[in-house]
């Protein structure tokens, strides 16, 4: 299934089932958490590809924790294989009841997820499927609608423009995340159908590993010059990448001239935005996201298991996951101020200096 769900406190699918909860010292040894003070462990990625996971992720998983009075660790593996499998040992030592991991690659997340479960652990992929993986929850965003998104805003974009025939280049997110292939399906749903209609001229494409930006623009600049400075559009995976895109085209006075996209809503890429560098960016209510895994590792970490309503089909396995998706929204330049509203990031972070008049202009008040 592929359905968003707006916020689980209102559509209300997570359901507990008859299981063992905590203090309820009766229940079978093998149920997760049953004989064990619920203790949960959270393992992110890195702090370098994206700003959300430490300035948004950990913050609201944080809170839901502490607001459900459970005991938890959140660690980052700097996008450290290694690392990220020691911090797993140690929290499964440390004795953690739940662990939710957002893995590094499916190989290093599987392995992770394995030595859990052999120990009783229960698991929660959060915001990447680990393919082949065997956690027990998936919990993220609907990623190739996410990816529907981009195709459709750079399409906007370049028709604003008035582009003829225009030379779109793709900047990948990581090869190794799973996340990563399901936007491209989503923006080649979009985009693909033009190519081959002659419509759009397909530029070059690059992969960017570990969703590294300052490899995403030192491939830019690689493909700006393999194409003699003829790219028309940039479907960059994130706002990451896209203000890598964007640095290299400020070299080349092409800024605001050529539609980039993003996604992630991070106030870079909405400064980007308000200043017409960035084309849109998708923005993912992170806080819906952290709740709702929140929620399950709460159960999970006490023995319970919930029912979700929905279901993602991991393609290596052909297992049909557990799973909660959410709905992404599109932002374009006069609607940045939803993002405010919302809270997920403040006036004070986005409107400095230059970009004081610039949030006047598009209403952020």
């Amino acid at each position: 299934m592929r359905r968003g769900i707006l916020t689980i406190a209102t559509v209300g699918l997570l359901v507990t089932g008859g299981v063992t909860a905590c203090g309820d010292d009766s229940g079978s040894d093998n149920d997760a958490g049953s004989d064990k003070k619920p203790k949960i462990g959270v393992i992110l990625p890195d702090s370098k590809s994206s700003g959300r996971w430490e300035n948004a992720d950990r913050k609201f998983l944080e809170a839901a924790f502490k607001a459900a009075g459970v005991d938890y660790k959140i660690q980052n593996a700097q996008d450290d294989k290694s690392q990220f499998q020691t911090i797993a040992d140690q929290m499964i030592t440390d004795g953690v009841t739940a662990l939710m991991i957002v893995n590094l690659d499916s190989g290093t997340g599987k392995a992770v997820l394995e030595r859990a479960k052999s120990q009783g652990v229960a698991t929660i992929d959060y915001d990447r499927l680990t393919l082949g993986g065997s956690a027990e929850y998936y919990v993220s965003f609907d990623n190739e609608v996410v990816g529907k998104l981009q195709g459709e805003g750079l399409s906007k974009c370049l028709t604003d423009k008035g582009v003829q025939k225009p030379v779109v280049a793709y900047l990948n997110g990581s090869p190794t995340d799973n996340n990563a292939t399901l936007f491209k399906n989503g923006y080649d749903s979009v985009l693909k159908p033009k190519f081959d209609s002659g419509e759009y001229v397909k530029g070059p494409e690059q992969s960017v590993p570990a969703w590294d930006n300052a490899q995403g623009a030192t491939l830019f600049e690689q493909m700006l010059t393999q194409t003699g400075g003829k790219i028309d559009g940039v479907l960059a995976a994130n706002d990451g990448l896209g203000n890598a895109a964007i640095s290299v085209l400020k070299k080349n006075k092409l800024n605001g001239k050529v539609p980039v996209t993003g996604q992630d809503a991070d106030v870079q890429g909405l400064q980007n935005i308000l200043a017409g560098d960035q084309c849109m960016t998708v923005y993912k209510a992170i806080k819906q996201e952290a709740d709702a895994a929140a929620e399950l590792a709460i159960g999970l970490a006490k023995g319970e298991r919930k029912e979700t309503g929905q279901t993602v089909k991991d393609p290596e396995s052909g297992r049909d996951v557990p799973s909660v998706l959410l709905t992404p929204k599109l932002i374009f330049k006069e609607n940045v101020k939803d993002v405010v509203a919302d809270g997920f990031v403040t006036k004070e972070a986005l409107c400095t200096a230059e970009y004081a008049k610039l949030c006047a202009e598009a209403g952020i008040s």
